[in-house]
């Protein structure tokens, strides 16, 4: 597929998914987000690529989204236009996403680094939910994914005043993995996304899985399903070479199957 607002390379068992807006800071318009959406599934689709990063670029990941399509709409064009859909899709990538961020990560932006599955942020990051300043609130789930991360009064104190923190307290808060300087935040989560790459895939969808259970479900439900898991993955060909490869001390060799 051709795309024009990013920018999709692949390396070896990875890929890039790169925002490609860069004169309005990366704002996430509709058609960007379709084509993220459309690309982040070919990618899982993809037998070669086992991790994905998603980045912007230094200035900025994502400056929040396209005001400009929302702001003479109605509600019922909004409830029509279902834009949120797509961010339902995101959630259904069994693949890895690490976010890269360097620059701003606002509104939209910090509710896309908070899909993704890890964060490696530069120093200049700058992450906020700054809806409230536009008379509205964050609605691709700032609030919720926020709250779970940093807790009930971190997330109150950035949703409620629309204060943007730096990468720093991002880090302290929990929002992020790693703070790095600005010149090596990219080579970081490639650096990660090769560690990933190289774990058995079938193992590494499984672990997603049963990680991100643990947010909606009961502590005994997220138990059962992580058993469940766990157990499934004595069927796979990389359980048998993992273990027989441990007790002869040499490194396995994964099928992905």
């Amino acid at each position: 597929m051709s795309f024009t607002h990013i920018i999709l390379t692949k390396q070896e068992k990875y890929a890039i998914v790169q925002f490609n807006r860069p004169e309005v800071l990366n704002a996430l318009n509709m058609r960007l987000m379709e084509e993220l959406v459309d690309a982040l599934e070919i990618l899982d689709k993809d037998p070669d690529v086992h991790c994905i990063i998603l980045t912007g670029n230094e200035k900025a990941f994502a400056a929040g989204a396209d005001i400009k399509e929302m702001a003479d709409a109605t509600a019922v064009e909004m409830v029509t236009r279902d834009q949120f859909a797509r961010w339902d899709r995101i959630r259904k990538i069994k693949k890895p996403i690490i976010a890269a961020v360097s620059g701003f990560a606002l509104g939209g932006g910090c509710e896309l680094a908070m899909t993704c599955d890890m964060v490696v942020a530069s120093e200049t990051a700058k992450f906020g939910q700054p809806e409230i300043n536009i008379g509205v609130i964050p609605g691709a789930g700032g609030t919720q994914r926020l709250t779970r991360a940093v807790g009930k009064v971190k997330a109150m104190e950035m949703v409620l005043t629309g204060r943007m923190i730096s990468a720093d307290e991002a880090l302290r808060w929990g929002l992020i993995n790693k703070v790095v300087p600005v010149e090596s935040y990219l080579e970081e989560a490639k650096a990660w996304a090769k560690e990933i790459a190289s774990k058995p895939p079938v193992a590494v969808r499984l672990a997603k899985e049963s990680v991100l259970k643990a947010f909606d479900t009961t502590i005994e439900g997220g138990l059962e399903f992580e058993r469940k898991n766990f157990y499934l993955l004595f069927a796979s060909d990389d359980q048998k070479e993992g273990m027989k490869a441990f007790a002869e001390k040499r490194k396995p060799e994964w099928k992905g199957k």
